[in-house]
């Protein structure tokens, strides 16, 4: 003889939604994105772009268009 299992209801029956992420699930994006907005408003944080005059002026350019 089986026994009844009780599952709880379809999480559409009570009207909302109910997701939670953790904390990091939002901090960490955020965190890379500052750090990857700061690079772009200074580049001479940015070694890796000094060698090739075409990144440097886009990110110039970029900078000159978020400062306006």
């Amino acid at each position: 003889m089986s026994a009844p299992t009780h599952t709880p209801p379809h999480p559409a029956t009570r009207g909302r939604v109910d997701i939670r992420l953790p904390w990091w699930a939002l901090a960490l994006p955020t965190l890379a994105f500052i750090t990857l907005l700061a690079l772009i408003l200074n580049p001479s944080d940015a070694h890796a772009a000094a060698d090739d005059p075409l990144i440097t002026q886009l990110f110039e350019r970029i900078q000159q268009l978020v400062t306006r």
